[in-house]
């Protein structure tokens, strides 16, 4: 009873519920994301996140495609997706984050996505069905742009 309370509340706080990946897994993100890596979208309400409020970082080999939108994003990009409970993005409630892998999932944009937990747990990890077909759907120009969702 108390596992399947824990399951939930972490599906409910993070982007794209699913179900936890088993053994401890590692953030595809490193620690210090915000000292080496670039905001793209600064604090704001997203309807897309269950009503968060978010920030969006990109990783230096996904900045250049997630700015100009004119090639698909590289293998190795990485856009995360910070989640917070206040509209001035101070209480952290957990990371949605998408990695490009070539030759992870084909069909499904070769995008990794995770869900991570605040003390960097992650809850979700790999094919997230309700992140791909959200982000199939709406990743399409003018507003999306190869699977991502949001006008920068």
């Amino acid at each position: 009873m108390r596992r399947a309370l824990s399951l939930a509340l972490a599906a409910a706080l993070s982007g794209c519920p699913g179900e936890p990946p088993g053994p401890a897994i590692d953030p595809l993100f490193p620690v210090d994301y915000a000292s080496t890596w670039t905001e793209v979208r600064d604090c704001r309400l997203s309807v897309e996140h269950t009503l968060v409020h978010v920030r969006v970082w990109a990783n230096p080999v996904a900045l250049g495609a997630y700015e100009r939108r004119d090639a698909p994003f590289p293998d190795g990009s990485i856009l995360l997706k910070e989640e917070f409970t206040d509209s001035g993005c101070t209480e952290r409630s957990g990371w949605t984050v998408m990695a490009r892998e070539a030759g992870f999932a084909p069909t499904l944009g070769d995008w990794h996505w995770q869900d991570v937990l605040p003390d960097r747990r992650v809850v979700s990890d790999g094919t997230v069905s309700t992140c791909f077909q959200c982000h199939e759907d709406c990743g399409v120009a003018p507003d999306g742009h190869d699977w991502t969702c949001a006008v920068p």
